[in-house]
């Protein structure tokens, strides 16, 4: 492990640790205290990758979806189970296990992940080395909800090409 990592709290609907949704990306930088970003995606929606494992998403200049890296990223815990970093069945059968106990409203995107749309949790899966590891995505929830963006496989949109600032 890379040390001890900080722990985040997931607030629904609002956002997640000292992140909140809406918020500008000077915004996100300042609540981020001492992270910087290094780098920058442009796309469909903006994306700053900080230093510290941790991916911001923004529609219009407004933070939209934070994704934690399985590893170096923050924790953030629901209920008493750490999100990120688990082997991924896992931390899927804790969802659905979640879900069930605290009806909970569940949603599968395109890539087969686990959503609790109700939270604006996604729950995906990293490959780290040999391993896959759960990660933690925390989006609005009306991505979650929305046809438009499940459909088309809009949650996030990762992978596109990096841009260094």
């Amino acid at each position: 492990m890379h040390g001890e990592r900080e722990h985040w709290e997931l607030l629904p609907a609002l956002g997640v640790g000292p992140l909140r949704f809406g918020m500008s990306p000077a915004e996100v930088t300042d609540a981020l205290q001492g992270s910087q970003p290094c780098t920058w995606v442009e796309g469909p929606y903006a994306q700053q990758n900080f230093t510290d494992g941790v991916k911001v998403f923004y529609d219009e200049g407004m933070l939209t979806c934070v994704a934690m890296d399985a590893v170096t990223g923050p924790q953030v815990f629901l209920a008493d189970f750490a999100l990120a970093g688990r082997d991924p069945e896992q931390a899927h059968q804790y969802l659905l296990d979640h879900a069930a106990e605290h009806g909970n409203c569940l949603a599968y995107t395109p890539d087969h992940s686990l959503a609790l749309t109700d939270l604006g949790l996604l729950l995906r899966v990293q490959q780290v080395g040999e391993a896959l590891l759960s990660r933690p995505l925390f989006v609005i929830e009306e991505w979650l909800e929305s046809e438009y963006y499940c459909a088309r496989g809009h949650l996030p949109l990762e992978g596109a090409p990096v841009t260094h600032v």
